[in-house]
């Protein structure tokens, strides 16, 4: 896939309104009663990046961004201010944040995961962009060095053990993360004397498979 590893400013981003996207497919039956289907097992964060805007000098960066990715055609980083960490995002990444899986004596690598839980019910979203520096793996109650116990592969979200963990023994991991985005228009519309009357461009920004 098109794709240039490298992050929107987050200064921009931060203003920013989006979330995530379901797509659900509803039938209404003649007796009143719904059948409903989805043909995504995941769902897809969309964002507007022009929210984000406060000066000129921002919007000027938005479009040598927005140039430099050629519009639509490569696919970038975006931090998700309302959902960037493997834990709250008022306390700090832990390596037992989120559980991986559990080792089998084969196994070596897995994929990062953010779960979602509500009632009896759960999802788990696969995180193919961790930011570097921020990963912490662990088994059990013990914490493991990158570089020596494990990789972290950053274009994909797979970490690789030296060795595979042992079976029944919890992996687990914290972590910060983008989501890998793409720009979902291939022009920008700006006006000067509209923008410093409060109005600010149309940006959507939408994201992508890897």
């Amino acid at each position: 896939m098109d794709f240039h590893d490298i992050r929107f400013p987050p200064s921009l981003s931060f203003g920013s309104v989006g979330g995530p996207q379901r797509r659900t497919d509803v039938v209404t039956l003649a007796n009143g009663f719904e059948e409903r289907n989805t043909p995504w097992a995941h769902s897809r964060r969309v964002y507007d990046a022009g929210l984000g805007m406060r000066s000129i000098d921002d919007v000027q960066a938005l479009t040598a961004f927005f140039e430099a990715r050629f519009g639509q055609m490569y696919g970038f980083r975006w931090k998700d201010w309302a959902d960037f960490k493997s834990c709250r995002s008022a306390v700090a990444v832990a390596f037992d944040d989120q559980v991986l899986g559990f080792g089998d004596g084969t196994l070596t690598d897995f994929q990062l995961v953010k779960v979602y839980r509500s009632g009896d019910h759960s999802y788990y979203r696969p995180i193919t962009k961790p930011v570097q520096g921020t990963v912490r793996v662990g088994i059990e109650q013990d914490e493991l060095q990158e570089g020596i116990d494990f990789e972290i592969d950053l274009a994909t979200g797979v970490i690789r053990f030296a060795s595979a963990p042992d079976s029944d023994l919890v992996v687990s991991a914290g972590f910060e993360f983008d989501v890998p985005v793409r720009f979902d228009t291939d022009r920008i519309l700006v006006s000067v004397a509209s923008f410093q009357a409060g109005q600010v461009p149309n940006v959507p920004v939408i994201e992508v498979r890897v």
